[in-house]
């Protein structure tokens, strides 16, 4: 029997009663698991995804849940206003956000650009959750906690900051590019903020996961046969299952910057540990999306 996240993570005895967790891309896969998980421990959901469908069927869902309440934000992650639209529909809808996790993301097979001409990867899987925690932040209390997914595949990364626009490359170097993005961008959040902690997680290799839908034949195929091999990869709801950990449990309520597998700490990538590359991609981030002055971090915690 598969284990559900909150198992997995051993936090079934938290109560997340008095807690807000959103939840993004979470009308599928691992999202939609950690938000389930959610639900059952007692939260409010906040769901984010494209289709409303999808959302209202997650939301049915919860509605089977002890979650405190849930809603549907409808966003598409490839739009920078639709991301600015959905984070203030956030704000005027909730008291604040207790958790943030910003899981939406993909591997995309097509190269291309979004219409703000950046490449369609790094702007839904970095620029998308980087624009959004800065919106939320301001909603988040003391001791919030933000969760990103990131993936074991950010070890095959290679980012020039001068060059986030570029579109070429295999659609795996770009996804792997975008994957090694989150894990700087966690590290550089949390040397700049110590008012929330900011993790990121590998879910392992989930086969199950809608995640391999754009992927290229040749890599989808042999997915979809390991979802029927006993004991090949990692169901969606153990992939979900750090993030669950990251956002619930008490004994990381402190710990921030760190990258996760397995609800265990491990050690990221070198480039994912170079601190200068994490600043030059925060600020060359911040730069894309047209980062509000008001809403920008200084370089550092302690303002150095």
């Amino acid at each position: 029997m598969t284990r559900r996240p909150e198992l997995h993570a051993g936090v079934t005895d938290v109560d997340l009663s008095e807690t807000t967790a959103l939840v993004t891309g979470s009308t599928s896969g691992i999202g939609r698991e950690a938000a389930l998980a959610f639900g059952r421990l007692g939260a409010q959901v906040l769901v984010h995804g494209r289709d409303r469908e999808r959302g209202e069927a997650t939301l049915d869902d919860l509605a089977e849940t002890a979650a405190a309440g849930a809603d549907l934000f409808l966003a598409d992650f490839a739009n920078q206003a639709s991301v600015r639209t959905m984070a203030a529909d956030v704000a005027a809808s909730v008291d604040s956000v207790d958790v943030l996790v910003n899981n939406a993301g993909g591997m995309f097979r097509n190269a291309g650009t979004t219409a703000a001409g950046i490449e369609y990867t790094i702007a839904v899987n970095h620029l998308a959750p980087f624009l959004l925690t800065h919106h939320l932040l301001p909603e988040m209390p003391d001791g919030g906690r933000i969760v990103t997914t990131s993936s074991g595949a950010h070890r095959s990364g290679s980012i020039d900051v001068d060059q986030l626009e570029a579109t070429e490359g295999s659609s795996f170097a770009r996804y792997s590019r975008s994957k090694l993005a989150n894990v700087l961008f966690t590290r550089e959040l949390a040397r700049r903020t110590d008012r929330v902690t900011a993790n990121c997680f590998h879910p392992g290799f989930v086969p199950g996961s809608a995640f391999f839908r754009q992927v290229p034949a040749p890599i989808r195929l042999p997915m979809k046969a390991a979802r029927v091999l006993p004991g090949v990869g990692t169901s969606v709801q153990e992939g979900a299952g750090t993030a669950v950990y990251l956002a619930a449990s008490p004994e990381v309520a402190d710990v921030t910057g760190e990258y996760f597998a397995d609800c265990t700490p491990r050690q990221p990538s070198r480039e994912a540990r170079d601190d200068a590359t994490a600043r030059r991609l925060w600020e060359r981030s911040e730069e894309l999306v047209d980062l509000d002055q008001s809403l920008r971090l200084s370089a550092s915690a302690d303002g150095s």
